[in-house]
């Protein structure tokens, strides 16, 4: 008897534990750097997070924002982080990556032809302005 009262206590102690998991972390990272060191700390800050949350049973929504010459992290040919990028969005179910159109204007202007992106990449107008936005949503604020 002792036993199953131990059982049961034990089992509503974890079923507390799971529910008071479940918060989702929405998280902005910042790269204006074209440094290859700056570019995997960043996604290494990704995936750390992604790890610690799933293991708490929480959620994370991450948005990686480039500007400047942190734009050539999501530039095809130029990214040397190209293939983690790839993976991560297949991996972490919420993560984005934005490019700032501005930088991306400058860039196609200077090189005489449109600059691509990264298929996993998606154009935001500012890049400055779109971290703005995300910190006024509440959205933590993560500079490698």
């Amino acid at each position: 008897m002792k036993s199953i009262l131990t059982a049961a206590v034990l089992a509503v102690g974890l079923s507390g534990a799971a529910m008071a998991g479940g918060q989702t972390h929405h998280i902005a990272v910042h790269v204006n750097q074209n440094d290859p060191q700056v570019m995997n700390m960043a996604l290494n800050n990704v995936a750390n997070l992604a790890k610690y949350y799933e293991e708490q049973g929480d959620d994370l929504v991450v948005e990686v924002v480039a500007y400047g010459p942190g734009v050539n992290m999501l530039v095809p040919g130029k990214s040397p982080v190209a293939e983690r990028i790839a993976t991560m969005s297949l991996e972490i179910g919420h993560v984005s990556f934005s490019a700032c159109g501005n930088t991306i204007r400058a860039m196609s202007q200077k090189a005489g032809h449109d600059i691509a992106l990264l298929d996993e990449a998606h154009l935001v107008p500012s890049g400055v302005v779109r971290l703005v936005e995300l910190q006024q949503q509440g959205y933590a604020y993560i500079r490698p």
